[in-house]
């Protein structure tokens, strides 16, 4: 049997901390903003962690490869 690959666009959007748990961008920040207010945008440069345990588990077995 072959080996398992990664799903490459999930790849390409999360990463899996020390700890464990799924970090990804925020959306919202690649056109229109000039609407935006500078604080908004600075906190879209954050990244956030993904706390639902579904998603969480879902996630991480797109990555395993």
């Amino acid at each position: 049997m072959p080996k398992m690959k990664s799903h490459r666009g999930a790849r390409k959007r999360f990463k899996i901390t020390g700890s464990g748990k799924v970090k990804r961008m925020r959306a919202f920040k690649s056109h229109i903003l000039t609407k935006k207010s500078p604080k908004r945008k600075r906190h879209l440069r954050k990244g956030t962690i993904i706390l639902t345990p579904g998603e969480t588990k879902h996630i991480k077995r797109l990555l395993q490869a």
